[in-house]
């Protein structure tokens, strides 16, 4: 089994780094090359008809496509994207079919194709699309598959993944032609034969999408997707979307290892990645002159000769004991070896013994692999069921690489879980957990703090329970991140200004106070004694000896008529701030330190009472 980075060595020309930060990717790369995805749309006059107000399947299809398009620009902009319509009046095409129109030929995404695509959105857009391209039912969707065909045939780099996403809402296209439903099968079996993927993305239709008419006959999925699992029809672009990102989103292995149970039985599993942590792209540096990305070489030199120094003329040297110890490159690498990669098993614990406290990094996913040893899939579910079963998690010694430690983990089953839609929420597989050693786990002094009395818990336990909420890390974006990606994309789309990213990190604080009620101010009062405001600035003590100004000592004091005259005329801001800062604390306003932001606290207030 190859090294985990020469694959990197090799890609580095594609620039696809993909390390995760720990530079943890491990094992055998399956695929190398470059992702192709291409977009087959239905434009007959059906897909421009708007169902329960909402928007055309058109338009959803289009704002999908664009969306598509910007985040493999953000992510994975060396892979290759096209748009093919079928069922349009005008044609072109490399071989001349009738109602087929290649809108954008596979390259890579960009921004004047998002905004060529932006073109078709809205009543304007349809009007546009109807006057440009027109309609016609008299489509044949084998020529249509073949036209694709053509497409990636037409490429001249190395490709991965080679798909195609047919958007429509026609769940029967060849109803009273039997010929050209027996000609698209066929070229839909030419497709798989090529290892082209062909995904239905079925669109809402007045009495339903019937996919057993047509479409079942027709469309093919990966080795690694379920078979099993058909989508049902999307009405609305956030179920559409949902369905894109299931088929789109890379499903890459780090690496393809074995999984030993005993001394002559193992199978192989794919090792997978559920989290990763996101990074602004890294800077690039452009050479001045012909704005050409800066290769960087690093060459070593003889500090005396002056002279180029080869790999075999250094040498690693240990000092210990006072003592240089020159090692060779081949010992080295031998003191980097540890293990052959692979999962050991150990033996079987209870689930109850995994304990949150044990949690040192995030998890990864095993899946079985059949491609290293075939019936790999069989006893995988056949573990997994047994210890579903059972209720007891796998104890294993996980090398991921040669020249990386081994470490003790654990395999924690899951069962499948799927949404209404039939799409899947959680794969059947293990959650392979990272155990810690014992020097992972230490004592934290701590200072001794007066315990709360069973009311006080009490109290503070219905607070918690008023502000729970079911969690989902993905509702929660990172808003530096989302504001960085915003204004990269108003730059490349020429917009006037970028879009604005909504904080969700930022706390409800209107919605928190309604839940609680007088839950707070009881529990204050349960805790801190009479006349104690935990808001209150500590006043600071006077020294003896001070002498002040007493100009600045009077407090002026203005009456509540006063105050609602000044709101009404707007002449607030003649008033001084530390008399702001009276009325403020007269009212319990909670205003800030500037003075326009006490004026907002006192109209406020005034507004509302």
């Amino acid at each position: 089994m190859s090294d985990w980075v020469s694959y990197y060595k090799n890609e580095e020309d594609e620039g696809e780094e993909e390390q995760d930060e720990e530079g943890e990717t491990i094992g055998e790369y399956k695929y190398s090359g470059r992702d192709t995805l291409l977009f087959l749309v239905d434009a007959s006059k059906a897909m421009f008809d708007s169902y329960d107000n909402n928007l055309t399947p058109f338009e959803m299809t289009i704002q999908c496509i664009q969306n598509v398009y910007t985040n493999k620009i953000i992510s994975h902009d060396r892979d290759l994207v096209g748009v093919v319509f079928y069922g349009t009046d005008q044609h072109k095409n490399s071989v001349d079919f009738k109602h087929i129109y290649v809108l954008q030929d596979l390259d890579n995404p960009g921004a004047k194709r998002v905004l060529e695509l932006g073109k078709y959105k809205g009543e304007q857009g349809s009007a546009l699309f109807h006057k440009s391209f027109g309609h016609n039912a008299d489509y044949s969707l084998g020529e249509a598959f073949w036209v694709c065909s053509n497409l990636f045939s037409d490429v001249r780099l190395k490709m991965s993944h080679k798909r195609i996403m047919l958007f429509t809402n026609e769940d029967n296209p060849h109803g009273q032609d039997s010929v050209k439903a027996k000609f698209a099968r066929t070229k839909a079996a030419d497709l798989r034969e090529t290892g082209i993927y062909l995904d239905l993305m079925h669109l809402k239709k007045p009495g339903g999408f019937d996919i057993s008419l047509f479409y079942r006959d027709i469309i093919n999925t990966a080795e690694d997707e379920d078979l099993g699992v058909q989508f049902d029809e999307s009405g609305k672009l956030e179920d559409l979307m949902k369905k894109v990102r299931a088929k789109e989103t890379r499903k890459r292995a780090l690496a393809r290892l074995n999984l030993y149970l005993g001394k002559d039985m193992a199978l192989s599993v794919g090792i997978f990645n559920l989290v990763q942590k996101a990074y602004k792209q890294p800077p690039v540096k452009l050479y001045r002159e012909t704005n050409e990305p800066v290769k960087t070489k690093t060459r070593i030199f003889n500090r005396e000769t002056g002279s180029l120094l080869l790999p075999s003329d250094t040498k690693k040297v240990q000092i210990y004991g006072n003592r240089q110890i020159v090692l060779e490159k081949e010992e080295t690498e031998e003191l980097k070896r540890f293990d052959s990669p692979g999962l050991f098993l150990v033996g079987f614990k209870p689930l109850a013994m995994l304990k949150q406290h044990h949690y040192i990094k995030p998890a990864q996913f095993i899946y079985p692999e059949e491609s290293l040893i075939s019936g790999s899939t069989t006893l995988f579910n056949a573990l997994l069921m047994k210890c579903l079963e059972k209720g007891v998690m796998a104890i294993c010694r996980y090398t991921p690489r040669r020249n990386t430690p081994p470490r003790f983990i654990a395999l924690v089953p899951q069962e499948e879980e799927l949404d209404e839609q039939n799409i899947q929420l959680a794969p059947s597989g293990f959650h392979l957990i990272f155990l810690p050693y014992a020097d992972d786990k230490r004592k934290i002094d701590f200072t001794e703090m007066v315990p709360a009395n069973q009311e006080q818990v009490d109290k503070m336990k219905e607070i918690v329970q008023k502000l729970r909420f079911k969690y989902r890390s993905d509702s929660f974006e990172n808003p530096v991140l989302q504001q960085h990606y915003m204004n990269l994309e108003a730059l490349a789309l020429d917009m006037m200004e970028p879009e604005k990213a909504e904080d969700l990190t930022v706390p409800k604080a209107e919605v928190m106070d309604f839940r609680l009620g007088d839950l707070v101010d009881e529990f204050k009062q349960l805790v801190y004694p009479p006349g104690y405001d935990p808001e209150g600035k500590a006043t600071k003590r006077k020294q003896a000896g001070d002498a002040t100004d007493p100009a600045k000592r009077v407090k002026v004091e203005v009456s509540e008529a006063e105050l609602r005259n000044h709101v009404q005329k707007g002449t607030l801001g003649k008033l001084t701030v530390p008399v702001l800062k009276d009325v403020c604390r007269i009212y319990k306003l909670k205003g800030g330190g500037k003075k326009q932001e006490l004026i907002d606290a006192v109209i406020e207030h005034f507004h509302k009472h």
